[in-house]
């Protein structure tokens, strides 16, 4: 006797519960050789090939399911999932805004929803739907880590330093979220810290493993001051990552001599977009600079401004050099990227990437873009934008390297693990801040961190007057500034500037000799 659809339908259910994909794909075929108008069998067939990773047949699956029934608010997330991996960020917001009301009933959804919120930079749109999926499903795993790391980005640090106890009192041995919660407190006795240790004593797990639970025990043992300890622990997790990253420092370097060879002043000064002609009121302003040397720090204290919003960290200038380069490459940029897209109109640059963060813009004069890799792309900014404002942070070298030799940056920024690469790197970084000085010239707003963190207000009087702004006292209050931040300083940035952090490499000289020595045989002034 013929299945019908309802039970081929069921089958195909309970199939993916158990994650038996041959029987999806199996029941996803007669379901639409019975009915070729089936929304239900386009859905199975999109999951089928979403696990499969094929993507791009995954979306076109959920776009003939929501074409033949709107009402289908899985196949919508669904979508936006395969749109966000695509990084069709206006249309992902789209449609999450269309259905996200509709997923009161759906837990997993919701959840979904909230995760791809994130992924597009609008975790204050995450928030009430994890949420409300922790409150229809409590208990579940991942819906509260899920929760607890959009509480950090929202500034809710004590709710998510409550949920990662909860969560480690069940799974006492989950190395990410012992790393995530050290983040959201400062150590006042060993007590995490002999946890931590006890977990590695008896575990049997290689090295790579462990990398954020050596992460964690590092940020401890330095809020304790056991500097050496410490330091021990920060060198296991990069020599961890150095480990499995498949990375050669050359391939940074190289990239940027390129972008040093190919944009010169005499390339700037051609075809240089009339300001007339960008098609957007609106000013940009990038800040930009090595990771850790205060780039958020500025942009919390410029978006507080009235007439200043902030997209945080996008990839979309990055995307749009790449996408209009015409090059097929699975590097996210090389050199032949800078070769050819030096030679595009910069009005498809500027276009291009205003038609990507249109869905986050709101009224203001200006927005923001704080990415600091932007620093390689400065001289594309400054032809495609002659009206941005770019903004370039500068810390004490030693300071700038020791603070990323400690971030986990998710695998970005591979130099930053090794000390070795960091000396290297740093060096090639200096060549091209100073090609960006000569080329850009007074374009260029240089902002000292020191300076700025020891005397913020008059800091910031200067800095709102280069951008063009009146002095607005909420800039100084910026830790009140409630807007997310998903950046690797989402925690710090809810207090008042400190000094905290100025010298602070000096606790870790005996350790950091090697790359004092790099650095300093090459003219860089260490102290």
């Amino acid at each position: 006797m013929a299945i019908n659809i309802t039970q081929m339908s069921e089958l195909a259910r309970r199939a993916v519960r158990s994650q038996d994909w041959g029987t999806v794909a199996a029941c996803a075929t007669s379901i639409l050789q019975q009915n070729p108008d089936s929304a239900e069998g386009y859905f199975l067939k999109g999951l089928v090939e979403r696990v499969n990773n094929r993507p791009l047949f995954a979306a076109q699956a959920f776009e003939k399911a929501l074409a033949l029934d709107a009402n289908r608010y899985d196949a919508a997330i669904e979508l936006a999932n395969q749109y966000s991996i695509a990084r069709r960020n206006p249309e992902v917001a789209e449609l999450l805004g269309q259905y996200s009301s509709k997923l009161d009933n759906s837990p997993m959804y919701l959840d979904l929803a909230g995760t791809i919120y994130i992924e597009i930079g609008l975790p204050e749109k995450a928030w009430p739907l994890y949420v409300k999926a922790n409150q229809l499903q409590p208990g579940v795993d991942l819906f509260q880590a899920n929760l607890a790391a959009c509480g950090v980005y929202l500034g809710k640090i004590s709710e998510s330093r409550d949920l990662y106890r909860t969560l480690l009192k069940r799974f006492p041995k989950h190395q990410r979220n012992h790393y995530e919660l050290a983040r959201t407190s400062t150590a006042v006795d060993r007590t995490h810290i002999d946890q931590m240790q006890a977990i590695l004593k008896q575990s049997d797990a290689t090295a790579d493993k462990n990398i954020f639970m050596y992460y964690a025990l590092a940020k401890e043992l330095e809020d304790l001051e056991q500097w050496q300890e410490s330091f021990q622990y920060y060198k296991k997790a990069g020599d961890a990552v150095c480990q499995v990253a498949n990375y050669d420092i050359a391939d940074d370097i190289a990239l940027i001599d390129k972008v040093i060879e190919t944009c010169d002043a005499d390339w700037l000064g051609k075809n240089t977009l009339k300001s007339e002609n960008n098609n957007s009121q609106q000013t940009p302003i990038f800040i930009v600079g090595l990771p850790r040397t205060g780039t958020t720090l500025v942009e919390r204290i410029v978006s507080s401004h009235s007439q200043v919003e902030s997209l945080g960290e996008t990839q979309f200038l990055q995307m749009m050099l790449r996408r209009e380069s015409g090059l097929q490459t699975i590097e996210k940029m090389n050199p032949e990227i800078i070769e050819a897209a030096a030679q595009l109109d910069p009005a498809l640059i500027s276009a291009g990437y205003l038609d990507m963060v249109g869905y986050r813009l709101g009224e203001s004069a200006f927005f923001i873009d704080k990415l600091p890799f932007n620093f390689l792309f400065l001289g594309f900014i400054a032809k495609a934008w002659p009206n941005a404002r770019i903004i370039h942070l500068n810390r004490n070298p030693m300071d700038t390297c020791f603070s990323m030799y400690k971030q986990v940056f998710t695998w970005a920024y591979k130099f930053s693990y090794s000390l070795e690469n960091l000396g290297q790197y740093y060096l090639a970084y200096e060549r091209l801040h100073k090609h960006w000085q000569e080329v850009l010239k007074d374009r260029l707003i240089e902002v000292e961190y020191e300076s700025l963190v020891s005397d913020t207000e008059n800091q910031t009087r200067m800095l709102l007057d280069k951008l063009g702004l009146e002095f607005e006292q909420e800039c100084l209050d910026f830790d009140k500034n409630s807007a997310p931040s998903t950046t690797a300083s989402s925690v710090q940035i809810r207090e008042k500037t400190h000094q905290r952090s100025i010298q602070r490499w000096t606790r870790f000289r005996d350790e950091l000799e090697p790359l004092k020595s790099q650095l300093e045989n090459a003219g860089i002034k260490v102290e």
